[in-house]
């Protein structure tokens, strides 16, 4: 779903440019959701007992035009919001979450997508004596993740304006602690937008756009270290680290995109263990307990630039599998900032179909 978002943004962006009578200013919104909980599996069915809503505070601030990327994608927002989610149940508790997040606009900025990333607290985790059933969480400590597609219809009244749309907010501990099921909402949301003041500056215009030159880089190559700590799905294995090496080619294409393709080499203790643990509870599996813990795998991906950000999505495929855990198919989905031309940090998320399997932080070179 992330990967279509994002490709649907940038073509927006590629065919759409603010009207010059568009102003440009800081401001306040708040908005209140109400929704559904997703069944993404069958072992969170029992947690979808009600309906989700709750309300998200968000500060935005306009760019000034000063950057390139600011034009590239049409004078986005970007800020930082706070969102709070009462599930309904009290086996799932309240998730309280501090985002940093981007505004991107279409349809002559009458369209808005948001995107957000931060970290959430859980008031009601897991625990095997009092709360055995809300195997949603693991941890008070949550990664979270929310999407909004809202139209804006600005200056109802002088500086209010109104804003309604669809929203989807995922938060998972990343397998850092099991149980690690996670949620999915899907709400309708409905808040004010207040202008804080008025820059006076118009948008972009054609003649401004053509002042860029088109980027094409050679193929450059990419070396990364990631790490961690992660837990098996069986309970109480306990917490192990976790390394990942990677190595790819990059092109860039334009100055929006860059693409990849290259191999990950995995090697994680919890699986380790796990295969230990598989060897003896469940014998008829056939596991030994001598198979390799390591995997070997290809993957390709894409990559948005906005400045020294970068936001990654790859996709890849095991080609060393002994041990078969979850699929052979992968998915990563995160961010990249560049500190240099050469060095570079990144964040991601690795997943199997809904199953979050690790958060990996890097750092990696670029030549």
């Amino acid at each position: 779903m992330l990967r279509r978002i994002l490709w649907f943004f940038n073509i927006c962006c590629c065919g759409l440019s603010a009207q010059e009578s568009d102003q440009f200013s800081n401001s306040l919104d708040v908005q209140y959701y109400y929704g559904s909980f997703l069944v993404h599996n069958k072992n969170v069915a029992h947690l979808a007992v009600d309906q989700p809503q709750g309300a998200i505070l968000s500060y935005n601030f306009a760019t000034d035009g000063s950057k390139r990327w600011h034009h590239e994608y049409n004078r986005p927002d970007w800020g930082l919001s706070f969102l709070y989610v009462d599930f309904g149940n009290p086996v799932l508790g309240r998730n309280y979450g501090l985002y940093g997040h981007y505004n991107f606009y279409f349809l002559n900025r009458r369209l808005q997508l948001r995107l957000g990333q931060g970290v959430a607290y859980n008031t009601n985790p897991f625990d095997l004596d009092t709360n055995f059933k809300n195997i949603s969480y693991g941890s008070h400590l949550l990664a979270s993740t929310y999407l909004w597609m809202n139209y804006v219809q600005p200056e109802i009244l002088p500086s209010l304006g109104m804003q309604a749309g669809l929203g989807f907010i995922h938060h998972s501990s990343g397998s850092v602690k099991t149980p690690n099921s996670g949620s999915n909402v899907l709400s309708f949301n409905l808040g004010v937008k207040y202008n804080l003041e008025n820059t006076g500056e118009t948008g972009l215009s054609a003649e401004v756009e053509s002042n860029y030159d088109p980027i094409s880089e050679p193929i450059r190559y990419n070396f990364v270290v990631r790490g961690g700590v992660n837990e098996s799905d069986f309970f109480n294995l306990g917490q192990h680290p976790f390394w990942v090496i990677s190595a790819f080619v990059d092109k860039r294409l334009s100055y929006k995109h860059t693409l990849q393709l290259g191999v990950d080499a995995f090697f994680a203790l919890f699986l380790k263990k796990e295969i230990e643990f598989v060897s003896v509870a469940f014998p008829n599996r056939g596991i030994t307990g001598d198979e390799d813990f390591k995997r070997f795998a290809i993957f390709g991906g894409h990559e948005f630039r906005l400045g020294h950000l970068g936001i990654v999505t790859q996709l890849g495929y095991y080609f060393y599998w002994p041990y078969e855990y979850e699929s052979r198919v992968y998915s990563r989905a995160g961010l990249k900032y560049y500190f240099s031309d050469v060095i570079y940090g990144v964040s991601t998320v690795k997943s199997h179909a809904f199953n979050a399997e690790a958060i990996e932080f890097g750092v990696g070179i670029r030549i």
